[in-house]
């Protein structure tokens, strides 16, 4: 008997929750239920997390949390609780498998069947921003070689247990050549490890845009963070409708299910919410928990249940579907269909277990690290790019001079255009004078030069190499 962790959550959620745990219970499934409150309750009790300390003992004891929509208060700085708990508990792996149910749910694309494997503790999602000037904002994207490293192995190890035959990463690293360069470099090194396995790269403009018109050449798709938030939504889509989707969240020792959609409290009591994307999240943690006979017996009964047109108001049509139900009916036509097959639509057979192991990160030897120079980012009222490059040459040293100043990014000093539009916030690159390696000292000196100087410096980033290879990005256009 396993026991999990449930949360009813908000809005839609009790419904879709009591449904879907009807049906666990129904097909055999040995589990027990410690249930926790999370959500806008217990943020507006004045808990800014939006869980407390017996919530969270409670997860961490079951190792499995089944999760249903919650709601954020708008306003009042509360943080997601979903990111908390992804970061929290490391779960760094989402996975969301979309498939069509063509014919008996609408669909522009009857042979898609594609699943999301999405980074999902780091990126721009850290959340670390702040207001640096009156006009300019920033938002540090972080990508870590561990990070890269685990999710790009859970894809193919992925695919590999499930028989599937390509794995393609998604990134744009033709502009963030060292972040999302990263995470290319590491796909194209664990890919050669599986060689029975079709690897491909495609910048995620692309990408999206072949996802979008032509999901069947994807297979299982792999991305950091942010595009595989946006793009496994829009996968979900255009299977059919949001509403049918789960997704897990998979760590080393903790594990969240949840469905991908929201809370939808314009709905909430009236038993019309469609429970499939919890159900399809039951599934996911049924085969996660080694229950893989009775995670089976549920996913065909599901599928039956969608084939003999018994819908929900949201995929309800007139043309494909024979009965439209409400929330508790469907889980009832679910649990009837129970020991059923789907005859059209593709049955499914877990029993053989689903195991995927990731190994533990293993750190490399360290690179010879150089510092090399410092970026010396300042709010200045002015204009004028050779105004501040003449008074920030007067900060020189004998070690460090000033080789370049960007504007967002673009190179705008020396041999700037006046075209380029300029913000209040310069970026100012001082360089080794002989290219070779500087120390802490020399930039201290940097620094307090441009306090006498009564210049705004307010942040800096040191410029490194890494074996020789530089580890910080050009201004467009040098």
């Amino acid at each position: 008997m396993q026991k999990i962790t449930i949360a009813k959550g908000d809005g839609i959620g009790p419904e879709i929750m009591n449904a879907t745990l009807s049906i666990l219970l129904a097909a055999g499934a040995q589990i027990e239920f410690d249930e926790i409150k999370i959500g806008e309750k217990v943020y507006l009790s004045g808990n800014s997390s939006g869980i407390d300390q017996a919530a969270w003992q409670s997860i961490r004891n079951n190792k499995i949390l089944l999760k249903a929509p919650i709601t954020t208060p708008q306003g009042g700085g509360y943080k997601s609780l979903n990111v908390s708990i992804r970061k929290t508990l490391g779960l760094y792996a989402n996975v969301r498998p979309c498939k069509s149910m063509y014919p008996f749910v609408q669909t522009k694309h009857p042979e898609m069947d594609v699943v999301i494997i999405r980074e999902n503790e780091e990126d721009l999602y850290g959340g670390i921003e702040h207001q640096q000037t009156d006009e300019v904002v920033q938002c540090l994207k972080l990508i870590s070689r561990p990070g890269c490293e685990r999710i790009v192995r859970y894809a193919f190890e992925y695919a590999k247990q499930y028989g599937r035959k390509k794995v393609t990463c998604f990134v744009k690293d033709n502009i963030m050549k060292q972040t999302d360069g990263l995470f290319h470099k590491v796909f194209n090194e664990v890919a050669l490890e599986y060689p029975d396995i079709i690897s491909q790269h495609l910048i995620v403009d692309i990408g999206a845009a072949k996802l979008a018109n032509s999901p069947h050449l994807f297979d299982v798709i792999v991305m950091p963070n942010l595009y595989g938030d946006i793009l496994s939504d829009v996968a979900a889509e255009i299977t059919g409708s949001v509403g049918l989707a789960g997704s897990s969240n998979i760590g080393t020792s903790c594990a969240m299910f949840e469905a991908i959609h929201g809370s939808a409290p314009d709905i909430a009591g009236k038993n019309i919410a469609n429970p499939s994307g919890l159900i399809q999240a039951a599934i996911l943690m049924l085969n996660h928990i080694g229950q893989n006979d009775v995670a089976t017996k549920i996913q065909n009964a599901w599928l039956s249940t969608i084939e003999d047109g018994i819908h929900t108001a949201d995929i309800y049509t007139a043309e494909l579907s024979k009965e439209k139900v409400g929330t508790a009916e469907f889980a009832a036509a679910v649990i009837e269909h129970l020991g059923k097959t789907p005859q059209k639509l593709s049955a499914v057979n877990y029993a053989n277990g689903i195991t995927i192991t990731i190994p533990p990160y293993q750190r490399k030897k360290r690179a010879e690290k150089l510092l090399t120079g410092i970026d010396v980012f300042v709010d200045w009222q002015g204009y004028n790019p050779n105004e501040l490059a003449n008074l920030l040459q007067q900060i020189n040293t004998t070690c460090l001079s000033l080789t370049m100043i960007t504007n967002r990014g673009t190179k705008v000093w020396p041999h700037g255009f006046d075209e380029t539009f300029c913000t209040d916030h310069w970026r100012c690159r001082f360089y080794s004078n002989n290219h070779e390696q500087i120390q802490k000292k020399d930039i201290i000196q940097i620094l307090t030069n441009a306090e006498a100087l009564g210049i705004d410096v307010i942040k800096t980033e040191n410029l490194y190499t890494f074996n020789g290879v530089r580890g910080f990005s050009l201004g467009q256009g040098e």
